[in-house]
């Protein structure tokens, strides 16, 4: 391991089949890892292991729980959506929420992860932001390559300190968004429809939720959260 560079930990995601196997197995976009390695982080894959994630914690100076696409608990939505047994990655997710934030161990939650984030703290999410929240736009574009809206930022948020602007442009991709939020949590991040885009947890080191996908690098503004998360590690 690097002496220089902090070792981020990337959580990963799991699928129960697709076309790399037909059985269970991890994955992860290798977008992840090299926005870390570009901010100054030594990144590394970590396994949806449940008696595992108390040690991976101890053996990194920081954390990226990824984006995903799952089925959610019936609890984070509060309103008879979800389903009632538990996924593989919520078994380990929402549990690793809650120990970061004891431990004070710096992490970027991203999409799925911000949604865990919130519901992890107390938070509900929409089942359907589009159906549920008056004048919510499209957010799933496919086009993640691209920008599809902005992001305005709340002044004095820690988002707000790593970005150096109130507005800036981000791409989109969900379905799902938090609605509302426990009393640890605070917004610093909004779509102009209201759609919340980005939360986090004041007093600690580096706990931040972006509701979009900054590992593609779109902006200075989406390589200042890894960067931020690496010196925070540090």
């Amino acid at each position: 391991m690097s002496a220089t560079r902090p070792v981020i930990g990337v959580w990963m995601d799991w699928t129960a089949k697709s076309t790399f196997s037909p059985r269970p197995h991890y994955a992860i976009r290798e977008g992840y890892f090299q926005a870390v390695w570009d901010a100054g982080g030594m990144p590394v894959g970590i396994p949806l292991l449940e008696t595992g994630r108390d040690d991976y914690l101890r053996h990194v100076a920081g954390v990226v729980v990824p984006g995903g696409d799952y089925p959610s608990p019936s609890r984070w939505y509060g309103d008879g959506h979800g389903i009632r047994d538990e996924h593989p990655r919520t078994v380990v997710n929402e549990q690793l929420m809650r120990d970061m934030l004891a431990m004070d161990k710096p992490f970027l939650a991203i999409c799925a992860g911000h949604q865990e984030l919130a519901a992890a703290t107390g938070g509900l999410l929409y089942w359907r932001v589009k159906e549920n929240l008056p004048g919510a736009k499209n957010h799933r574009i496919d086009a993640l390559e691209e920008t599809s809206h902005d992001i305005e930022v709340v002044p004095g948020t820690l988002l707000h300190k790593l970005v150096g602007t109130e507005r800036f442009a981000v791409n989109s991709h969900h379905h799902e968004a938090v609605r509302s939020l426990g009393e640890s949590v605070i917004v610093s991040g909004r779509a102009p429809d209201g759609v919340i885009e980005a939360i986090e947890v004041p007093g600690k080191r580096f706990a931040l939720g972006v509701q979009w996908h900054p590992e593609f690098g779109l902006s200075e503004a989406d390589h200042a959260l890894f960067v931020g998360l690496v010196n925070a590690a540090r």
